[in-house]
């Protein structure tokens, strides 16, 4: 049975211009104006202007973000993944 190694999640950002993230577990869904993350320690949602993921590891779990960079908001810290369809509607 393979076992998951849980990495430390860290946030670096320069000037509000640039985004440094590790320790990504899975992406839910991003545009221009808001990426929606899990991280090992739950959900984060990053908001702004003109946003654009310049690189991701899956092996690694670092992402880079450029762009405008409004707001970093973290959600539920017991969400580390997507949930099914039957759970959206319930939420």
């Amino acid at each position: 049975m393979q076992e998951k190694i849980k990495q430390n999640h860290n946030l670096i950002l320069e000037n509000r211009k640039s985004l440094n993230i590790s320790g990504i577990t899975d992406v839910d869904s991003f545009d221009d104006r808001e990426i929606c993350l899990y991280t090992e320690i739950g959900e984060l949602t990053i908001q702004g202007r003109e946003l654009h993921i310049d690189s991701m590891s899956v092996e690694t779990g670092n992402m880079t973000i450029t762009g405008d960079i409004w707001a970093l908001v973290y959600g539920d810290k017991d969400r580390r993944g997507p949930i099914s369809a039957i759970g959206r509607l319930f939420r």
